[in-house]
């Protein structure tokens, strides 16, 4: 039988299910259309703990066998940051109650977890264990969320090389991009006079380099920049600060006249919306990134519709100039506004047909479709184990 075919599959994910999409997300919706029976744990609940262990399971709209889990711990979650044993003792009862609500024995733990909250030793009689971690693991615990994995997936060679030590096979498989953006027709862009960048992402981000981004639309005042993603609190599934600082730089966007801010759309839209653009800005501070500049997940979304992408500096990129023109420092951005003036005063040469074609087909084959077949031929060499 296929690695990835008709099995019952656990998604242990970082972040809610909710209308903003990214890795665990797509996967999630990807293997429920491979006709498996996919169940995505959200985090637990924050707040007062609940002795019941409430745990709720509901069918999502996005596939056909794909559930949501929610649920809230039965002891208090403030244990995980200073009694990890206590915490984990307390979670694997948990995750025993969870396993009983499924209702039926999982094949594979699929998990994006990188706090450590779910080791893999606490699911016994499974046949593979996957750890796949898209963002930078910054503190011991996502290191320590590797232990136990049959195999490492990641997007970029510098995570993968943080977990080197646990000699676990461990593979290069880039971000991918949904159906959604790859069955949209290639546009010519806005149309008329007016050049039309593009932004998606959370906004609440600190990491965002907001100095720059505030002087690129600033200094480019015919040019409409148009974002999407969140930009007041609570519109976000996936994190975000609304200190004083970020509502300053929510302020000053919202009162530039060339600057929309659509707030939170669902991936399909997102998908009609980005192939109205000329080009696409991203903006984010390396040194304060949560991903250090090594890869992002809407750079594949960007390039599904062709157009040129003006970045930071982007490692998984940096030998692809035809890909995405970025800054050349990994410490700053004080280049990016004049690279961003050059690039959109050429528009006709970045933007021209090959180019175009080239950045498309390379989405094509890097459509989530294609990453679970990369997948699926790494798992088909890992002999599963026997269930206990």
């Amino acid at each position: 039988m296929p690695a990835l075919q008709h099995k019952n599959i656990l998604i242990l994910s970082p972040q809610n299910w909710g209308r903003m999409f990214v890795s665990k997300h797509h996967y999630a919706v990807g293997l429920a259309r491979l006709g498996n029976k996919v169940f995505f744990l959200d985090p637990p609940e924050q707040g007062a703990s609940d002795l019941s262990s409430g745990i709720e399971i509901k069918p999502l709209p996005d596939a056909e066998n794909l559930f949501l889990i929610r649920h809230k711990l039965w002891f208090p979650y403030v244990l995980k940051f200073h009694a990890m044993p206590v915490f984990h003792a307390g979670m694997r009862l948990h995750l025993k109650k969870v396993l009983k609500a499924i209702g039926e024995p999982i094949d594979i733990i699929w998990s994006f977890d990188l706090g450590n909250l779910y080791p893999f030793k606490f699911f016994g009689g499974v046949e593979r264990r996957i750890f796949h971690p898209v963002d930078e693991p910054l503190i011991p615990q996502a290191i320590e969320s590797a232990r136990g994995a049959d195999v490492i997936f990641s997007v970029t060679t510098e995570i993968l090389e943080k977990y080197d030590k646990f000699g676990i096979p461990s593979h290069f498989i880039n971000h991918g991009v949904s159906e959604n953006f790859l069955a949209q027709a290639p546009s010519d862009g806005a149309g008329g006079d007016a050049v039309r960048i593009g932004f998606s992402g959370n906004l609440l981000r600190s990491d965002v380099d907001r100095d720059t981004f505030l002087q690129i639309v600033q200094e480019n005042p015919a040019i409409l920049f148009e974002c999407w993603g969140s930009y007041k609190d609570g519109q976000s599934n996936i994190g975000g600060s609304a200190d004083n600082d970020t509502q300053k730089f929510i302020e000053i966007l919202l009162a530039l006249h060339n600057v929309t801010l659509h707030g939170p759309v669902s991936s399909e839209k997102l998908a009609g919306e980005i192939h109205r653009m000329d080009g696409f800005l991203i903006c984010y501070d390396v040194q304060k990134d949560q991903s250090k500049g090594t890869n992002y997940h809407k750079v594949m979304e960007y390039i599904s519709t062709g157009k040129v992408i003006i970045s930071n500096n982007v490692t998984t990129y940096r030998q692809q100039p035809d890909l995405v023109q970025m800054v050349e420092s990994r410490e700053d951005n004080r280049q990016l506004p004049a690279l961003f003036r050059k690039v959109t005063s050429e528009l006709a040469y970045h933007n021209s047909p090959d180019l175009q074609t080239k950045r498309i087909r390379f989405a094509r084959d890097n459509s989530y479709g294609r990453q679970l077949e990369r997948i699926e031929a790494i798992l088909g060499t890992i002999t599963p184990h026997k269930r206990s």
